[in-house]
């Protein structure tokens, strides 16, 4: 065969049947290359945006809503948050012109006002949700003081001397003694008065020598910010005792009632005028106990249990109301004409123990 028909230099045909296979390998390896070369740059142009991550659904503990916090529990003597898990002191204090200005008492959650010998007042300071770092003039106890503080549970009380004939009731009595003789280290001599009225407590100390005093507990109380319904506007209300009388007098800018005594407003050791949120006029029948001081003056009787009518100052208005307390351990109730709940503002309270016919000295 002549070099012109075959081509010159073409190989055999021997040789393109084996490399047959290889070329056509070859050839569609290199079509798939150019191809993906060229999907590249179009996927990049496309004008379809590109799907979105699929989210995990959320866990039940991220998709519940949160819990709403629970309130403080409020304290049943002030119906105000703190310190209702406290102990309660009761602390006797004197209330004439020589024992004043008293200390302690704006931290009292209750002031009581009772009548004494003579005609005249003490006052009886409880103490639970703050405590004062001191505390008096501190005074004698009086046997009303025993009836009153039954519905307390087992408080402290501090006072300072009592009758000889009425240390046997106070030996009885449910309440842990922490007088000046049984707690003998709480007390001091405050300088610049005079004796008897320079006696003053640390009620902290006092409440170390009582650690299993009763915790303020429900003592019948209720309480509201809102003022019910049924009140008469009220500026000022006065009570009068044979030998002490008292006005309460509204202010809108303290919101609270401020103290007035024989005409001279009853100003506080540590400042500023003596007063509660709400003041109680609790109308109680009042007779002679069978003690009586050393000048021949019976100690008033204050009968505080059973049912009786009551005056309640809030929020610059007066409310009739109807007092109970049938057993001395249980607490008392104050409720309207119709028999509701009658709340009282939250804060200090005054219960002011008055007579309708108050027995004379």
């Amino acid at each position: 065969m002549s070099r012109a028909r075959t081509g010159g230099s073409l190989p055999p045909i021997w040789y393109w049947y084996r490399r047959g296979p290889l070329l056509r390998a070859r050839r569609k390896f290199i079509v798939l290359l150019a191809g993906a070369a060229v999907a590249a740059p179009l996927a990049a142009c496309s004008d379809d945006p590109p799907k979105p991550a699929t989210a995990s659904p959320p866990s039940p503990a991220s998709s519940a809503p949160a819990p709403t916090p629970t309130p403080p529990a409020a304290h049943p003597f002030t119906g105000k948050p703190g310190g209702q898990s406290k102990p309660v002191l009761a602390v006797k204090i004197e209330n004439t012109a020589s024992g004043k200005p008293q200390l302690g008492l704006r931290s009292a959650d209750i002031v009581y006002i009772e009548q004494v010998e003579g005609g005249l007042t003490r006052l009886m300071a409880m103490f639970s949700s703050k405590i004062p770092a001191k505390v008096g003039p501190v005074r004698s106890a009086r046997i009303s003081d025993l009836h009153i503080l039954r519905q307390f549970g087992k408080p402290a009380f501090a006072y300072s001397g009592v009758q000889t004939r009425m240390k046997p009731f106070v030996a009885k009595a449910p309440l842990f003694d922490v007088s000046d003789s049984a707690a003998p280290g709480a007390y001091f001599r405050q300088p610049g008065r005079h004796a008897p009225y320079n006696l003053f407590a640390r009620p902290k100390v006092l409440l170390s020598k009582a650690r299993k005093a009763t915790v303020a507990k429900d003592i019948g109380w209720t309480f509201s910010e809102q003022a019910p319904e049924g009140g008469k506007p009220t500026t000022s209300f006065k009570v009068r005792y044979p030998a002490a009388r008292f006005t309460f007098t509204w202010s809108d800018s303290e919101k609270r009632w401020l103290v007035t005594q024989d005409g001279k407003k009853d100003m506080a050791a540590e400042g500023g005028q003596l007063g509660g949120q709400t003041v109680v006029i609790q109308w109680a029948k009042t007779t002679r106990s069978q003690f009586h001081d050393v000048n021949g003056s019976y100690t008033p009787l204050i009968k505080t249990t059973g049912t009786g009518k009551a005056t309640v100052l809030r929020d610059g208005m007066a409310y009739q109301a109807k007092w109970e307390r049938l057993k001395e351990n249980e607490g008392t109730t104050f409720t309207t004409p119709d028999g509701r709940p009658l709340p009282f503002a939250p804060g200090q309270v005054w219960v002011v123990l008055a007579s309708p016919k108050p027995v004379q000295p």
